[in-house]
């Protein structure tokens, strides 16, 4: 091989070379990368919901006659009045509402499962889509209560004065 030739193919190798390590650099300092190193970090902080008790919650719906979409899991309203309260979408699980009066009561979407409604006053009560799986409802007074899409199953309605057109199956 002549010098020529060996001068150009170093040329060549030489400069392939260098714009190699040019285009390498060029890619990891890439404007893309220094704005995203240089974007502050942001943080999000999310305001805690307040975890408030049974006991408050049973306190607030006494004065307030309003608790809707609170925990009154195994609340004691045993011989309460609620009348016309507003407990939409409450969790009752297991509450005690024997003898209590509920004429009126927004209890939609309420989760009653397994709670006491022994010889409760439930006129005209709005039940719509409230879950009443294993409920006491015995010698309750139904009258007039909106019970569409309620669940009934498992409630015992021994001796219960049910809506009109209501039938057991």
């Amino acid at each position: 091989m002549n010098k020529s030739n060996l001068k150009k193919l170093t040329s060549w190798l030489v400069t392939t070379v260098f714009l190699v390590l040019v285009v390498a650099f060029s890619l990891f300092n890439q404007p893309n990368a220094i704005a995203q190193s240089q974007t502050p970090s942001i943080t999000t902080q999310s305001t805690p919901v307040p975890i408030t008790s049974v006991v408050a919650n049973v306190r607030h719906l006494l004065q307030t006659n309003e608790c809707v979409g609170c925990n009154l899991i195994g609340a004691k309203l045993k011989d309460t009045n609620l009348q016309a309260a507003n407990l939409e979408n409450a969790n009752l699980q297991g509450a005690d509402l024997e003898r209590a009066n509920l004429q009126g009561t927004n209890l939609a979407g309420a989760n009653l499962q397994g709670a006491d409604l022994g010889k409760t006053n439930i006129i005209g009560a709005n039940l719509e889509r409230a879950n009443l799986f294993d409920a006491d409802l015995e010698k309750a007074n139904l009258t007039d209560a909106n019970i569409v899409g309620a669940n009934l199953q498992g409630a015992d309605l021994e001796g219960s004065i049910r809506p009109q057109g209501f039938t057991i199956q």
